[in-house]
């Protein structure tokens, strides 16, 4: 060695700032672990969207629960929406009220019975008369004064609430997307329904945007030939016209017509579903379950444990 001093000092200041660089790092990215992340770009807040009223009038039957079941889960999917229960009994009965209870949706819990003269007939086919008449006129009722509701909300909506009514029957199936295609109805909208009137679908003709007929085949002449799964109203428009009711007395086919001529001329329909041409609910069918062996079993007195809720 040629006993001179070994200058290791620049290495070493180079190793010291790299090791002070990396601990700098490192606290940098502990710090941004700790911040919050940036919030998402929010889609609407729920608050900004009109509600959507489901009025949904039930009777008691053996299928009831699972058609009520199948529809609260519909119904949950979609946000900002109240559903109006009514059924056709002189009081709540417990099976709607704890399905109800277990829903999870904002509801009200209605209840009417339909007059004798009106109930149909033993044996007689459903399009004899009108069904969910009262039901229905009752959650108008209700959406206008309040009053009369045995669950959920009892208060009708504040005056000035942006809101749309939609007549959703417990036996359809419904595509989540025609709430929001009705969201924003301004008067009166309108879609095709599938399977009904003897047809793969019945719905309104557009032309230019505008409602310029319907594709029916039965009694195409009524002033809305309409299915009552095909429309929705705005809540504004139903305060508004406080006369505008279904009628029990209104000839086959002509329901949902009796509530419409008060509301808006067939001109004015608001066209929607990508102008009436995409089907987003279906008039389904529930079968009548054959109940054979359950009533052979019951002569036996070993019928099905009445306390087990179907």
């Amino acid at each position: 060695s040629s006993g001179q001093p070994c200058d290791c000092l620049p290495p070493l200041r180079a190793a010291a700032e790299q090791l002070r660089q990396k601990d700098l790092r490192i606290s940098q990215l502990q710090a941004d672990l700790r911040r919050p992340p940036p919030a998402p770009a929010q889609p609407p807040e729920p608050e900004a969207l009109p509600t959507i009223y489901v009025v949904t009038p039930t009777y008691a039957r053996l299928v009831q629960k699972a058609e009520l079941v199948r529809l609260s889960q519909t119904l949950s999917l979609v946000p900002r929406l109240h559903w109006l229960l009514v059924e056709d009994a002189e009081g709540p009965t417990p099976l709607v009220s704890g399905l109800l209870a277990a829903s999870g949706l904002l509801f009200t819990h209605l209840a009417v019975l339909t007059p004798k003269a009106q109930r149909l007939r033993e044996g007689e086919p459903g399009w004899v008369r009108p069904r969910g008449v009262e039901q229905r006129n009752r959650a108008l009722d209700w959406l206008r004064s309040g009053g009369g509701a045995v669950g959920g909300e009892k208060d009708p909506p504040p005056p000035g609430t942006r809101g749309v009514v939609y007549f959703a029957d417990d036996d359809n199936t419904y595509s989540r997307e025609l709430f929001e295609e009705m969201r924003w109805t301004r008067g009166v909208s309108v879609w095709p329904v599938g399977l009904v009137g003897g047809l793969r679908f019945e719905g309104p003709r557009v032309q230019d945007g505008r409602v310029v007929g319907f594709h029916t085949a039965w009694e195409p002449n009524r002033p809305f030939p309409v299915d009552m799964a095909g429309f929705a109203v705005a809540l504004s428009l139903l305060l508004a016209k406080p006369n505008a009711r279904f009628d029990a007395t209104a000839p086959r086919g002509h329901l949902e017509s009796s509530l419409l001529s008060h509301l808006v001329d067939p001109k004015d329909l608001e066209p929607r579903a990508a102008n009436c041409t995409r089907v987003l609910v279906w008039h389904t069918r529930t079968e009548k379950p054959k109940m054979k062996q359950e009533e052979q079993l019951q002569r036996q007195g070993r019928g099905s444990d009445p306390a087990v809720e179907v």
